[in-house]
């Protein structure tokens, strides 16, 4: 029997990167998969079909997952669509890097809006379905710069911080509800953002990992599954770092 088979997964911002793979792994897994994005254009619908090859029920959804109204919305349609919400992993987010003294209002309010505040509306709007359903696994995707901080990204480092906290406080409230909460703080992992780094910075990444390579998005969706699925249905509260050892 495949880990997932027969739930449902609701992953933000999945319509490329992290989240496909994600999406992906967990349809391979046996899960249904609702993914949202901003919108879902050429790129969501292609995703849409790569998971549904795997046989499984799936749907991309238009939505801000900063904006908390649509969230409560989106997740309403979820039930209605696939009957269940059995695992929540919030993704989405974005980056608006700059040294503390030249970063302004706008990029600290747009960065801790998308990242964490989408957190919490998508944990608000699930958890009740979860509690219904006597059980349910969140996974919020944090980052190893949310465990120890990174020069020029203040604003990414405590969103991702607020993730981890956030999994923490969600795993003490929601436990005796058989709800599970959990963080994966991914390195540096090969994307299409991190593709567009100079190739010496690239390099000098890879000199400061002991594996002497990057991570694939395959590497966290593997992760995802283990924090998704039966297998650990006592780890709750915990924060993996997917990053080839880089911050011991």
């Amino acid at each position: 029997m495949k880990l997932l088979e027969g739930k449902t997964a609701l992953i933000t911002g999945a319509a490329r990167g992290i989240g496909k793979a994600i999406a992906l792994k967990f349809a391979s897994e046996g899960a249904n998969v609702a993914f949202t994005d901003l919108v879902i254009d050429e790129n969501g619908q292609e995703t849409e079909k790569e998971i549904m090859a795997y046989g499984v029920k799936a749907k991309g959804y238009a939505s801000n997952a900063a904006d908390f109204a649509q969230t409560e919305e989106v997740v309403n349609q979820v039930k209605a669509d696939f009957g269940s919400i059995d695992i929540l992993v919030n993704n989405a987010g974005i980056t608006k890097d700059g040294l503390m003294l030249r970063m302004t209002e706008a990029q600290w309010d747009a960065v801790i809006t998308v990242n964490l505040k989408s957190a919490f509306n998508f944990i608000h709007a699930c958890t009740p379905i979860m509690m219904r359903q006597k059980g349910g696994s969140i996974i919020n995707m944090a980052s190893v710069v949310g465990v120890h901080g990174n020069a020029g990204q203040c604003n990414y480092s405590a969103s991702k911080a607020g993730m981890i906290a956030l999994a923490k406080s969600i795993a003490q409230e929601m436990g005796a509800k058989g709800i599970r909460a959990n963080a994966i703080a991914p390195g540096f992992i090969e994307t299409a953002m991190t593709a567009a780094l100079p190739e010496d910075v690239r390099k000098d990444w890879c000199q400061k990992i002991p594996l002497r390579r990057g991570g694939k998005p395959e590497d966290v969706a593997d992760v995802a599954v283990f924090l998704a699925s039966d297998l650990s249905s006592y780890v709750s509260g915990q924060v993996i770092q997917v990053d080839g050892g880089m911050n011991m």
